[in-house]
């Protein structure tokens, strides 16, 4: 297929790479153009602008930071045409969900809302959960790229875009109250003379061992420069759940947590910084 991938950050330029390893003809764009190299180098071609990087394209994957990236690159220019089937992996909360589902409808449009769950390790073996909504003939064409990126075990189908938006919002509260529970059990520690080692020894022995086990070198070592998911993209996240409901107190706390990383010039590290501020 001709596929335009828009947004090429840490994760679309996984995904564009099992898009060219497939044999798919992949034209990419990306707001800071140098973040389109890796994809050039494997055999892309780089547009100057979104409107030029859907020209002929059978479907266009959408790797955006969020809700107003996806309404000023997609919906506000009208840039998709009749016919053409959209994935949209960015985040967004479930009244986005709805409205860009009904400014596609009005284009004729194919919208899948098709958030992915993972970190970078399983985005380059293909092995990431991914959450397919919408029309049902539209999720099953979509099904045919996500496969490429997603563990097909890990491949949820919903009726609608707003669910999946939403089960990705819940996949990150989760992930984001985990990590403030280690911070905090770590504060604890600190605080009150327990070694940090073996703290989180004890960790990995408890309900939080899965997160612990995948941030044990940021976590041991203190280092958060590599991210594989920033501060800045789950303090986002956070923000979309708030924005969604009410009464979150845990939520709460991680996005205070985060927003005091960011405050503290770190928003660009390893969202598990927030056990280090």
């Amino acid at each position: 297929m001709r596929i335009a991938l828009l947004g090429t950050g840490l994760m679309g330029t996984h995904l564009g790479r099992h898009l060219l390893g497939a044999g798919h003809e992949l034209t990419v764009w990306n707001r800071t153009s140098d973040k389109t190299a890796a994809l050039v180098v494997a055999g892309a071609r780089a547009a100057d602008s979104a409107a030029e990087a859907i020209v002929d394209a059978e479907a266009v994957v959408t790797v955006l930071f969020g809700p107003p990236s996806v309404r000023d690159t997609v919906i506000g220019p009208n840039l998709l045409t009749e016919g053409m089937l959209w994935l949209d992996v960015t985040s967004v909360g479930p009244d986005d969900a709805d409205m860009f589902r009904a400014a596609a409808a009005e284009h004729g449009v194919r919208y899948v809302a098709a958030p992915v769950l993972g970190s970078m390790g399983p985005a380059e073996k293909g092995e990431l959960g991914v959450l397919l909504g919408g029309d049902a003939a539209d999720v099953a064409a979509a099904r045919e790229l996500a496969v490429l990126w997603g563990d097909p075990d890990k491949i949820r189908e919903f009726g609608t875009q707003r669910e999946a938006a939403i089960g990705k919002l819940v996949a990150n509260l989760a992930l984001g109250v985990a990590m403030q529970g280690i911070a905090e059990a770590l504060t604890l520690a600190s605080d009150t003379g327990l070694d940090r080692d073996v703290t989180l020894s004890l960790l990995a022995s408890s309900v939080l061992a899965p997160v612990v086990a995948a941030k044990k070198r940021q976590l041991s070592e203190r280092d958060f420069d590599e991210p594989e998911f920033t501060a800045d993209a789950l303090h986002k996240d956070m923000e979309l759940i708030l924005s969604a409901t009410l009464g979150l107190h845990a939520v709460q706390a991680v996005h205070d947590a985060l927003e005091a990383a960011q405050q503290d010039d770190r928003g660009g590290e390893d969202f598990s910084v927030i056990a280090d501020v």
